[in-house]
């Protein structure tokens, strides 16, 4: 069983100004001293912490840095997050070659940045800004795209969301979660722990399965709004089962949208009807879910080429984008495994 590659929902960073880097890069070298990274890759860590902040100070607007730790099997590194709404660029390739620069520095940070990552992506384009994904796993370590990643932030004013994800491949069920512990803080952010440790613990069932048993075990919370979705390459389908306000999207390869089936009702709260759907899944397509944090008026065709970018950038760009402040915000991209 593989269970979620990203289960800390980390720490954001607002970077307005060069002072701060210094918090960023501190943060960032605790952080791969936790996960065991060696003095080396730390140290590596770090420039790039700095470079990305660096980035931010100097080009963008509304510029924001998430911090968190990521794991896949035994292993563990460290993921940043750079979103901002800048000018953005025409041409990333060519933008991270060094000595090119739009604000007459050397033009050496992207480069750097792409040198120094174990893993690394990124989308932008003019007038949109710019989402940078980075990750630094101790050398050696086989790094591998993931097929499926998620992105929350709290609603203005607290420290934790309610808002949640869950990733885990089990007997061969590449499943994802989405959840939404009623209102804010604590309580909503308990409920989503509970979902994410029954979801972890379910059988390896069908998502109606999953989603009961996610109800059952969420009776002593506030509860939430939650779905869970299968990716079945094998049969071309995707299998869905929803409770309450989450947003589930299919996007052809065309960028064809279809919107999936949600019943009304919350986990952990009376007796609610659960019932699976499965929808169209062909090659090339992608799987967008996420909580009434977002606003599900995005269009896709807005954004082209974020389809062929990693799940983890598309998803921080739609968060960026469509999230709204006065509430948590949680969204999940996912594409069949290959």
């Amino acid at each position: 069983m593989n269970f979620d590659p990203v289960a800390d929902p980390g720490i954001w960073f607002r970077v307005e100004n060069s002072s701060a880097a210094s918090s960023v890069r501190r943060a960032a070298e605790r952080l791969g001293g936790q996960v065991g990274l060696d003095e080396t890759r730390t140290a590596e860590l770090a420039i790039l912490a700095a470079e990305l902040t660096s980035n931010l100070v100097k080009h963008a607007q509304e510029g924001v840095l998430l911090l968190r730790p990521t794991r896949a099997g035994d292993h563990a590194g460290v993921e940043l997050v750079a979103i901002d709404s800048g000018p953005g660029m025409a041409d990333l390739t060519v933008s991270s070659r060094d000595g090119h620069s739009t604000s007459g520095t050397l033009g050496i940070g992207l480069g750097a940045i792409a040198r120094q990552a174990s893993w690394f992506d990124a989308w932008s384009r003019p007038g949109k800004g710019t989402v940078f994904a980075v990750q630094v796993w101790p050398k050696g370590t086989p790094v591998t795209p993931p097929w499926a990643a998620g992105i929350t932030r709290p609603i203005t004013g607290e420290q934790v969301s309610g808002d949640g994800h869950g990733v885990r491949v089990v007997e061969g069920r590449h499943q994802v979660l989405v959840c939404d512990g009623l209102g804010h803080g604590p309580l909503a952010a308990g409920a989503t722990e509970a979902a994410l440790a029954a979801f972890r613990a379910a059988p390896a069932a069908p998502p109606a399965v999953v989603v009961q048993h996610l109800h059952a075990a969420m009776s002593h919370t506030r509860g939430a709004a939650l779905a869970v979705a299968e990716l079945d390459p094998s049969a071309g389908l995707l299998h869905y089962a929803g409770l309450g306000n989450i947003t589930g999207v299919v996007l052809g390869p065309a960028d064809e949208r279809r919107g999936m089936v949600s019943l009304p009702g919350i986990a952990g709260h009376q007796r609610p009807t659960v019932r699976g759907y499965d929808y169209p899944f062909p090659a090339g397509a992608t799987l967008v879910m996420h909580s009434d944090g977002l606003v599900d008026r995005w269009r896709i065709e807005d954004y082209p080429g974020l389809t062929t970018r990693s799940p983890l950038v598309m998803a921080a760009v739609l968060l960026r984008d469509a999230g709204i402040r006065r509430d948590d915000a949680g969204v999940l991209v996912a594409r069949a495994p290959a």
